[in-house]
């Protein structure tokens, strides 16, 4: 299972923590430090739209200029704007075989992960 998230982020602490508590093995991805390739990120888009991962809730977005806010009609603006600003991806991002979730939520995990 890989997750893929920024170390600072609380949602991501709390996911790390609930896998650690709950003896899940993990492979984790620092946005910050590696960033995301364009091959995952078309690869998220493909199985769950982008809009499922643009966190349009954080302060990055907000921060963008109006224009740039408006121009994200499709994947096409979005997935660029993603990876160089890793920031506005939903996190954490957890990816275990089929099982592709965005974000903090304690009942999907223990649902797949039977816990």
């Amino acid at each position: 299972m890989k997750v893929y998230g920024i170390t600072n982020c609380n949602t991501v602490k709390k996911a790390l923590d609930w896998f650690k508590e709950n003896n899940v093995d993990y492979e984790f991805q620092d946005f910050k430090k590696l960033g995301v390739s364009e091959q995952k990120l078309n690869e998220w888009n493909g199985k769950a739209g982008y809009e499922k991962f643009l966190n349009k809730q954080g302060l990055t977005w907000k921060q963008l200029e109006p224009a740039v806010k408006i121009s994200v009609k499709s994947a096409a603006e979005a997935l660029p704007l993603l990876q160089q600003k890793t920031s506005m991806i939903k996190r954490p991002v957890i990816e275990d075989e089929d099982f592709l979730f965005f974000g903090f939520d304690e009942q999907a995990y223990k649902q797949h992960f039977n816990k």
